[in-house]
């Protein structure tokens, strides 16, 4: 253990928020269990000039630094690599919001902010933070963003990308970047924040944004639709644009499977409707002003042409909130019942229900009862896709068989004009994998961009690219 720099941190952060040996496990491994690591130490700063003073020290001994937040990355993204010469940079501490600017709709937020707690912010000052994410309670701004976060309200609102003005960043040299602007217009030069916009942490280390904020929702309704494949949900996605236009804040869909594992395991959960429906869509509209919004989806419902099995509208909060338990429950409720092969991919929304035909045709030809669990974003085109064997004893067999499960889904993927990567970003998992599905000359001014930043490589190592 390099005692000086352990010193030096102590110096910095204070001994209390640099931890060192068995107390770095929580911190070393990611809450899927799939990625394990070590750490010289964990270093918890309490503001950016601390972060600054940590990178500068790590990059004069030739350090190498995880940047971290609530760790919830599907990827291996925020936990360090198994060798040693690392150090985990938590930003937990830093949970600050700095400023909210409600005549401005805006919002300044460390980047340790729980993602939740910044939706809050807003609604006290009757604004709207709309990133929406299942792990709301447990993620954090900076993570979201380096992640270049989704979620089911991107259809209206839009990606992280789309929802921040600017940005304060650390320099893989320790140099503090003040970019942390809130204009709406800024055409002095590159765009620099959105280097740092789902960079996993590769580039720098971000420590505060300012956020937009919206009007809050004063009206909403929600429904839940029956439908017989991922070609009706498609159809009928495309209707209610036409019917309903901006108002639609979220359209999920998802299938049986997802919705037995969810009923099976999720406490309260319940079948919406007397009969069984091989897809479900849950929608949502809102509106800023208070007008009813429940009459105009159940009539745009009515006026579908094609296949709606059943469905069931309803103003009322709770009932809407029955429905979304459903689909935000399948992430938990496949982790109960077992390992599967997971993707996290995109494909034109005029192509998602192709998509889900050609991998389930492929998959189930190559592995004969094999169990598709698909869902997600119909709206932006992001489709969860997972797959595993129903039976215990065969699934380590097929998860054993997951490169060549791979290939079948992103090969699809790649045909359609998609991308192996919609919102979980990159990390541990995908590293090697997109070297085969982006161009020689993206992975070039990729590879240009990191060495013009972070030369030697000290900047989350391993993770992207």
């Amino acid at each position: 253990m390099p005692t000086n720099l352990i010193n030096s941190l102590c110096d910095i952060a204070g001994a209390e928020n640099v931890l060192t040996g068995a107390a770095t496990a929580p911190y070393c491994n990611d809450r899927r269990g799939r990625y394990s690591g070590r750490a010289l130490a964990v270093v918890m700063p309490a503001d950016t000039r601390q972060v600054g003073a940590v990178v500068a020290l790590c990059a004069a001994q030739n350090i190498a630094i995880v940047p971290q937040g609530g760790n919830t990355s599907l990827c291996g993204a925020s936990v360090p690599l198994a060798e040693d010469g690392q150090i985990v940079l938590n930003l937990s501490r830093m949970n600050r919001i700095r400023e909210l600017d409600a005549a401005n709709y805006t919002l300044i937020a460390e980047a340790g902010c729980i993602l939740a707690g910044v939706r809050e912010a807003a609604e006290r000052s009757n604004r709207l933070f709309p990133l929406s994410l299942p792990a709301g309670r447990q993620c954090e701004i900076g993570g979201n963003l380096s992640t270049n976060a989704g979620g089911i309200n991107v259809l209206r609102y839009g990606n992280m990308r789309d929802l921040v003005l600017g940005l304060e960043v650390v320099l893989p040299d320790g140099r503090i970047w003040n970019g942390l602007r809130a204009l709406r217009k800024d055409n002095s030069g590159y765009d620099l924040k959105q280097l740092f916009i789902g960079a996993e942490g590769t580039l720098g280390i971000i420590t505060a944004a300012t956020l937009k904020l919206f009007p809050r929702p004063q009206a909403m309704a929600a429904a839940c639709v029956g439908l017989r494949d991922p070609a009706a949900v498609a159809e009928l996605f495309a209707h209610l644009r036409a019917s309903c236009g901006d108002r639609i804040s979220a359209f999920e869909f998802l299938g049986r499977t997802c919705l037995d594992l969810v009923l099976r395991h999720i406490p309260h959960a319940r079948e919406p409707f007397a009969e069984r429906h091989e897809w479900m869509a849950i929608i949502e509209l809102s509106d800023a002003l208070n007008v009813p919004l429940d009459q105009p989806l159940r009539a745009a419902l009515e006026s579908f042409s094609g296949a709606i099995g059943a469905f069931a509208v309803t103003a009322e909060k709770a009932q809407a909130e029955s429905w979304w338990k459903l689909r935000y429950g399948i992430s938990d409720a496949q982790k109960i019942d077992g390992i599967s092969i997971k993707h996290d991919i995109s494909a034109p929304v005029s192509r998602v229900a192709e998509f889900i035909a050609r991998a389930d045709a492929a998959l189930h030809g190559a592995f004969p009862g094999v169990r598709i669990a698909a869902f997600g974003h119909i709206g932006d085109g992001n489709i969860h896709y997972n797959a595993s064997m129903p039976d215990p004893a065969q699934n380590p067999a097929f998860i054993a068989q997951s490169e060549r499960v791979n290939r079948i889904v992103y090969d699809i993927v790649a045909g359609l004009g998609g991308s192996i990567s919609a919102e979980h970003g990159v990390g541990q998992l995908k590293r090697e994998e997109i070297t085969r599905y982006k161009s020689a000359l993206e992975l070039e001014m990729m590879r240009s961009i990191k060495q013009a930043l972070d030369p030697r490589g000290l900047m989350n190592p391993g993770k992207v690219i």
